[in-house]
């Protein structure tokens, strides 16, 4: 994007070119209610999605006039309206492909989604590129981040099913990234579009808070502290066709790792029928999964920005994926299409509250290649296994254990570009010295985890205190001491456990800010440590 320049302006033409703009808005909520209202009285009436769109196109080139400027690309902002000047930026091109009659339709008939190649088939409804405040069939039900009182805080209300939708007081999609498969399923008849989920005996088999930390909004701003239950809490509205689902998932399992029953065998761990329940290392566990629920705001805050900036980035960085984050300002929950998280509890999940019981905590993030197959370029799945036999630990000493894995492949940069990472490292010697700049070298930035979120979880076990920290990430540290969970000891993997060819991530890490019990490499010492070469194995 070109650098912005400011256009001085006086009061009366700031005055002017809000009014202009203020008619353009009204023009397009007119116009679109009553081409609303023409399609919904026929069975009959067809509107392809790119007739819709030349005629809001055409409607906007009619109003958006100023001393020969193009009006839609002065873009008010606060500052802009503060400081009597207004940021223009170029509009970006409307590609003719859009204008093209021939172009595909998707349609909803009879319940289910059907495509198009042409205009000779077309369907009684028409497809809604966005929705705006106010609009006719807009009502959403009124929602209050950090209430306490579930009845007042309100459902999150999101899916797109009728009569829903006019309700919605969240954008987005349930299931995360998961939502694109949903959308093929109905794409490809193997889901009917208007399927209502049945939770007949879902609800969870244990009880989780409330806690008081879900009653302030600045303590949980990425997760619905009432997601678990929300179906039964809210079953009022249910009954009237207002489609709510669950956004955390709470279940009891067993574990059963290779890793443990090893750890069993050396005496490392004693079985207790409680926690460790056999000589094969099986363990009992409550298992948490929750997905990503946004409140704009306070996530805004959270990163210290403006919420007006996070909502225009998350929609031009996801190519205009999500327009209502631009025109529905009303709407301050968005449920992001990236992974969740599964918080795994050892022992009686109400002792992560007792301040009166210990609790050992590791926070892991997502490392596929380590923590399922194996790979030994990076000290994750040692680390894992060894949270886990803590955790295990502490809930057979009478306290609490628990694991919280983040689905945050590649510290959240993904796994094709770790990979990607990986060969630049062998090529160029794998040198702790140059482990961070072949990140940033491909990535634009080492890390992009960002931790400040990551804290909601332990506020929603009601998580006021930490005995055993088993991380050396500052960043998690940092994170958790700002919301005002104390720390009380750090405990860093063991020597033993740290795999040769990851001597290279964890010195690395140590010199930049990780914890360590041990000595801080200096940046000489990181010259000397190199991973494995690719030549030691040759076909």
């Amino acid at each position: 994007m070109s650098t912005a320049s400011a256009l001085p302006v006086s009061t009366e033409s700031l005055d002017s070119v809000l009014a202009q703009i203020l008619l353009s808005v009204q023009s397009l909520q007119n116009d679109y209610k009553s081409l609303s209202e023409k399609i919904d009285s026929s069975n009959t009436s067809t509107v392809t999605s790119i007739q819709f769109l030349k005629q809001k196109l055409d409607i906007v080139e009619k109003h958006a006039s100023l001393a020969d400027r193009d009006t839609s690309a002065l873009i008010p902002t606060p500052e802009s309206v503060a400081s009597g000047t207004l940021t223009e930026e170029p509009s970006p091109p409307i590609s003719p492909a859009l204008l093209s009659e021939s172009q595909d339709i998707i349609v909803v008939s009879e319940g289910k989604h059907k495509h198009y190649n042409n205009a000779s088939d077309k369907s009684t409804r028409h497809l809604s590129l966005t929705s705006y405040p106010g609009q006719l069939g807009i009502d959403p039900i009124k929602l209050q981040w950090g209430a306490a009182n579930p009845a007042v805080r309100g459902p999150i209300v999101v899916t797109h099913s009728q009569p829903t939708f006019g309700k919605r007081n969240a954008m987005g999609a349930h299931s995360g990234p998961y939502s694109i498969y949903h959308a093929l399923a109905i794409a490809i008849d193997e889901l009917n579009v208007d399927h209502k989920p049945d939770f007949t005996n879902a609800q969870p088999p244990v009880s989780i808070g409330p806690y008081p930390q879900w009653g302030d909004p600045d303590k949980i701003v990425s997760m619905d502290p009432f997601g678990h239950l929300a179906p039964w809490l809210f079953e009022d509205y249910t009954k009237d066709g207002i489609e709510i689902r669950p956004t955390i998932a709470v279940t009891k399992a067993h574990m059963r790792l290779a890793d443990i029953e090893n750890e069993v065998r050396k005496g490392n761990l004693k079985v207790d029928g409680k926690v460790v329940l056999n000589e094969q290392g099986d363990l009992a566990v409550t298992k948490v999964a929750v997905e990503p629920v946004w409140y704009l705001p306070g996530v805004a805050k959270r990163f210290g920005i403006d919420e007006m900036r996070l909502r225009r980035s998350l929609f031009e960085d996801t190519g205009g994926s999500y327009p209502e984050l631009i025109t529905r300002p009303d709407i301050k929950v968005f449920l992001p299409p990236i992974g969740g998280l599964t918080a795994y509890i050892f022992g009686d999940p109400a002792k992560t509250a007792d301040p009166n019981c210990r609790l050992a905590l590791r926070v892991h993030d997502e490392c596929n290649g380590s923590d399922v197959f194996g790979s030994d370029i990076c000290t994750c799945r040692p680390y894992l296994i060894f949270g886990i036999v803590e955790a295990a630990k502490e809930a057979q000493n009478g306290g609490s254990g628990v694991v919280v894995y983040f689905r945050k492949e590649g510290r959240a940069l993904g796994e094709v570009t770790k990979y990607l990472v990986y060969n630049a490292r062998k090529r160029m010697g794998d040198s702790a010295a140059e482990y961070f700049k072949r990140t940033e070298n491909i990535a634009g930035v080492k890390d992009m985890r960002f931790q400040a979120l990551m804290p909601d979880i332990l506020h929603f076990l009601g998580i006021t205190k930490i005995d055993r920290m088993l991380s050396m990430s500052n960043m998690k540290h940092d994170a958790i001491i700002s919301q005002g969970i104390p720390i009380l000891e750090r405990v860093p993997i063991p020597e033993d456990l740290i795999p040769e060819d990851s001597r290279v991530e964890i010195d690395a890490k140590i010199h930049a800010g990780y914890f360590t019990d041990g000595k801080v490499p200096t940046l000489a010492d990181l010259q000397t440590v190199k991973g494995r070469q690719w030549d030691d194995v040759t076909y």
